[in-house]
């Protein structure tokens, strides 16, 4: 490796969140699914009642961000206030974890979780505005690819050892409650302790200055000013409305993935170990991705790995068996670092680096914040058609939707 090629220490310590979050995105994926059955089962509901209501959860939890990610955003655009907003974040989701292992009822379980999922992901919208402060424009798809990378490597970590946990409950002379209780706490420790690198060192760089501050004296007329800047690129508006559909579609994949195999009937230890695979495969692909980006440009990558999820939605339409669902787990790890890093260094590049933290408020809303549509209408097709495998057929169109408005947002630069 070139000497220019080298991670910089800071930009050691920022992909270091990514390692620390994903630990919580892999239990929402897969542990934390299956509890929620456990409960849901206990409590006489059926596979279809289940399903629908985690949807609901993740679709109430994900519309809270979509509210408060922009202003959160512009509220950390002035200077010195990302660090400590991004520390409460941290802090506020890894208690909320912690807090999970404690519910044994089902709807305590979920509002839990809607904290914690919140907090998570207003945690996000902070870390991904940063990328601009520890990098350089021409370093961006790499570092980003390397976030997501090593995140999902470094993720497997802890999830292993909540994973043998649980499986072997009986073993170590455990309940499945107390393994589960364990395994959220060993969640959150790893969130907080691999996160303080980045604490420590990071300084917000960008920010708006004391005259842009003066001209917009509230949070409402900078959030303003920032809708009326997108209308006047339609460059950034198009890829934003492109982004809410095919991301959301990617969201809906990870959120649902394993309460939607759960719901089809197949094996616990099977979804797990599919899912495990899944971030394995996603390590090398996301750095293969941000190989490729330094002679693809990365509006070619995104249209690839954008085409590859709507196959992967039609291959999950006719899910039946447990060996499609370690095929769909391989396809989805080739593809799901590689959208969601190229997804995030493309808008680095294309918004103002002073408004970081708004831009990236308003991309939640079209990512994660948008992922309601996604597991509403899964669930409610699912819950009126009484066929699990229908709620697949609005994500695949997501997906066409969204290739179609990236292209145009594309076009924006030879018009």
């Amino acid at each position: 490796m070139n000497t220019k090629d080298k991670l910089t220490a800071l930009e050691k310590k920022w992909i270091l969140y990514d390692v620390a979050n994903s630990a919580f995105t892999l239990l929402i994926s897969t542990i934390i699914p299956l509890y929620f059955n456990s409960l849901a089962e206990t409590a006489g509901l059926t596979d279809v009642e289940y399903l629908a209501r985690w949807g609901y959860a993740i679709s109430v939890s994900t519309l809270i961000v979509a509210f408060s990610g922009p202003v959160l955003g512009a509220f950390s655009d002035k200077a010195g206030r990302k660090k400590p907003l991004f520390a409460a974040t941290i802090f506020i989701g890894a208690a909320g974890c912690l807090a999970l292992g404690l519910a044994r009822q089902w709807l305590l379980f979920l509002v839990v979780f809607v904290v914690a999922r919140v907090a998570y992901s207003l945690s996000l919208v902070l870390y991904d505005s940063m990328l601009s402060d520890v990098t350089t424009e021409a370093r961006m798809d790499t570092v980003s690819s390397h976030g997501y990378a090593w995140g999902y490597i470094g993720s497997c970590v802890p999830f292993i050892l909540c994973l043998l946990l649980v499986l072997n409950a009986d073993r170590f002379g455990l309940a499945t409650s107390t393994a589960m209780m364990i395994s959220f706490a060993v969640v959150a420790v790893w969130w907080v302790a691999v996160s303080m690198p980045l604490l420590r060192s990071y300084r917000q760089m960008h920010f708006l200055s004391d005259n842009e501050i003066a001209a917009e004296p509230g949070i409402l007329a900078q959030l303003g000013e920032t809708l009326k800047d997108m209308v006047r690129k339609p460059k950034i508006l198009l890829f934003l409305l492109s982004f809410f559909f095919y991301i959301d579609g990617v969201y809906t994949i990870i959120d649902m993935s394993t309460a939607y195999g759960s719901a089809l009937g197949l094996n616990s230890t099977d979804l797990l170990l599919a899912l495990l695979v899944t971030q394995f495969v996603a390590f090398p692909s996301a750095l293969i991705m941000g190989r490729l980006s330094r002679s693809v440009s990365s509006e070619k990558l995104i249209t690839v790995c954008i085409c590859a999820y709507f196959c992967i939605a039609c291959f999950a339409f006719f899910l039946a068996h447990a060996w499609q669902f370690w095929v769909l787990a391989i396809c989805v790890g080739m593809f799901q670092g590689g959208i969601q890093a190229l997804s995030r260094s493309h808008f680095t590049k294309i918004i103002p680096p002073e408004r970081s933290g708004e831009y990236f408020g308003f991309m939640d809303i079209c990512g994660k914040g948008a992922a309601f549509l996604g597991t509403i209408l899964m669930s409610f097709v699912s819950q009126v058609t009484g066929r699990i495998s229908f709620g697949i057929i609005p994500i695949a169109l997501f997906f066409l939707l969204g290739l179609v408005l990236f292209r145009l947002s594309i076009a924006q630069d030879r018009a």
